[in-house]
């Protein structure tokens, strides 16, 4: 199994990027993970609606390859732990090979991608900075992998 989440421009928080970074790392013991930092092509005088659509246009472009495209979005389902091991389980067996989370921007994601996406998820009715969603759905992905080889990790 492959994970591919695009991160739209760098992460600027060196705490958060050693975490991700760590996280990616334990995360590489049970999958493939694919990190790619996306050049953002906007002004910040862009208005918002053209700024998404940008960011939407180079999400897009590198779901492409995917099997599975699951969009991290406030309106999606919000499973807990167990559940998201479950739907690992479920696409493993489905023997779907790169499974790609799209996070977006500080505007959040384009309709364009919601629309194109496999299944909506959210890790939180809270709201968090993009930066942070890189960081927490990398943990969780992390997490769901040790309930699914069965490792105390979740406990």
């Amino acid at each position: 199994m492959k994970f591919l989440i695009p991160f739209l421009g760098k992460t600027k928080e060196p705490y958060l990027d050693a975490g991700i970074r760590d996280y990616a790392g334990r995360l590489g013991r049970f999958a493939v993970v694919d990190l790619p930092v996306l050049k953002e092509r906007h002004s910040h005088k862009d208005p918002d609606e053209v700024v998404k659509q940008n960011d939407a246009g180079l999400l897009l472009e590198q779901a492409g390859v995917a099997g599975l495209r699951v969009a991290l979005d406030p309106t999606g389902k919000t499973p807990d732990s167990a559940e998201l091991a479950a739907l690992l389980t479920h696409w493993q067996d489905q023997s779907i090979g790169t499974i790609c989370f799209l996070i977006g921007g500080h505007l959040g994601l384009h309709r364009s991608v919601l629309d194109r996406a496999d299944l909506i998820l959210s890790l939180s009715r809270l709201t968090f900075t993009h930066e942070m969603t890189r960081l927490i759905l990398l943990e969780q992905l992390y997490r769901a992998c040790t309930i699914k080889a069965g490792h105390k990790y979740h406990k």
